[in-house]
């Protein structure tokens, strides 16, 4: 049987996608790209938060992630609870079902091996260890393609996500602190390798003209883009979540009321449908017409945002990365090693504040600096973009290799390599916990 012979190849994509989150969203868009360009004819679907979602914007067939639809809402009710534990007892059939479907599955970047926001181990933790697990026994490789991954306190999550790395057929990661997290987690990194983020390979939009109050383009007027979350601490900080989260709006407010004080344009900016009552406290606390909240679904709407300011200040992992990859000199709200780590490596590790204790003084002072030095900036950001963009390149070329092996025509013989790489993790399934 020749090669234009054989069926296509079954791709499924996996993750909380279609769920509200653009850097989840964006992750997938990439990978999408990559496959319509270097494998057109693979059939792909989803497994996903939000099929309807992925379907309408990216037009391939999607299925929910749980059998139970309100699965990351709180369930008090008598039903609501019965209902949950019924979809944990379906739901590693369907999962199992759904892999077998495939010839290898890809969880396109997105930090799944982390609990950095608040977690349930139950909820996406036990999805992607069911995930891991009807791969390996079905022999369907999973690949986990630069993922984000940290260090987890909680015993139940941290297993979860310990033998979901161990069981995947394939795996990289968006930073080193990743790849060190897991390595101190246990599981064998010596074979994988650190990527930038995904979103490094979506499109740059055009270097914008500043946007005016009412977001129309007019002539400079200083605009600032503030990228604002609901944050409340990682997973660590619930005792404190209320404490954390009042601390960070108000700095937030304090800082943006300063700008609107000077005459600055303000557009905020959200990266996850939770945003909003943010956006909407910041605006009655400020009530002035020079703060906007911009409308943005996607990463190339926020690109395009900070493609048009001066400078951003952003707390959101995939607003940061929009930023940079514009090129926009920006200061990161931190809230985990993640954003650090992204800073540092596009050269901007001095711009750093931590969202967990934001003190709007010493926030103004780095941001006056950010902006004394901005043409440096844009200069450097320019240079490491090349750089980043170069790295994902060689992500999808090492990704290729390893899952569309242009071998023999029957799927053992296709998956040799990545089986022979899963082999080298074999002896993990004998570990005992």
């Amino acid at each position: 049987m020749t090669p234009v012979n054989r069926p296509p190849v079954r791709v499924g994509v996996f993750g909380l996608l279609g769920s509200g989150n653009l850097g989840n969203d964006g992750s997938l868009e990439a990978v999408l790209g990559h496959l319509r360009t270097a494998h057109p004819e693979a059939v792909v679907d989803a497994l996903c938060g939000g099929p309807e979602a992925v379907t309408a914007r990216f037009g391939i067939p999607a299925t929910r992630l749980h059998w139970y639809r309100g699965e990351y809402r709180t369930a008090s009710r008598t039903g609501a609870v019965a209902a949950k534990a019924v979809g944990k007892l379906l739901d590693p059939f369907r999962t199992a079902a759904w892999v077998r479907r495939h010839d290898v599955v890809i969880v396109p970047g997105m930090g799944v091996l982390e609990a950095t926001l608040p977690l349930r181990p139950w909820g996406f933790p036990y999805a992607l260890f069911l995930l891991c697990a009807s791969g390996r026994l079905s022999g369907t490789p999973v690949a986990l393609v630069s993922v984000g991954a940290a260090g987890i306190r909680r015993r139940s999550t941290r297993t979860l996500v310990r033998w979901s790395a161990r069981l995947a057929a394939y795996r990289s990661y968006r930073d080193a602190p990743s790849r060190d997290a897991m390595r101190a987690m246990g599981v064998d990194t010596s074979r994988d390798e650190v990527y930038p983020d995904l979103a490094f390979s979506l499109p740059s939009p055009p270097a914008g003209e500043p946007l005016g109050p009412a977001g129309r383009a007019g002539p400079p007027t200083g605009t600032v883009c503030v990228g604002v979350m609901a944050f409340h601490g990682s997973n660590d900080d619930r005792a404190r979540a209320g404490e954390i989260h009042r601390r960070y709006l108000d700095g937030t407010i304090r800082f943006v009321r300063t700008l609107v004080g000077e005459g600055r344009t303000v557009r905020l900016l959200t990266g996850d449908g939770v945003d909003a009552p943010v956006v909407a406290a910041i605006l009655d606390a400020v009530e002035s017409p020079l703060v906007t909240a911009a409308e943005v679904t996607s990463l190339a709407d926020l690109m395009k945002e900070t493609a048009a300011a001066d400078t951003v200040v952003a707390t959101r992992y995939h607003n940061l990365i929009c930023a940079l990859k514009a090129g926009t000199p920006t200061l990161a709200l931190t809230y985990a090693t993640k954003s650090e780590a992204l800073m540092d490596r596009m050269g901007l590790g001095a711009y750093c504040h931590s969202a967990r204790e934001v003190d709007a003084d010493r926030l103004l002072e780095q941001f006056r600096a950010l902006e004394q030095h901005a043409a440096e900036l844009r200069g450097t950001l320019a240079e490491r973009n090349l750089v980043a963009a170069r790295q994902v390149g060689q992500q999808f070329t090492a990704l290729t290799a390893a899952l569309f092996p242009a071998a023999a025509p029957d799927r053992a013989h296709d998956q040799a390599p990545i089986h022979a790489q899963t082999q080298a993790h074999a002896h993990d399934l004998r570990e005992a916990q």
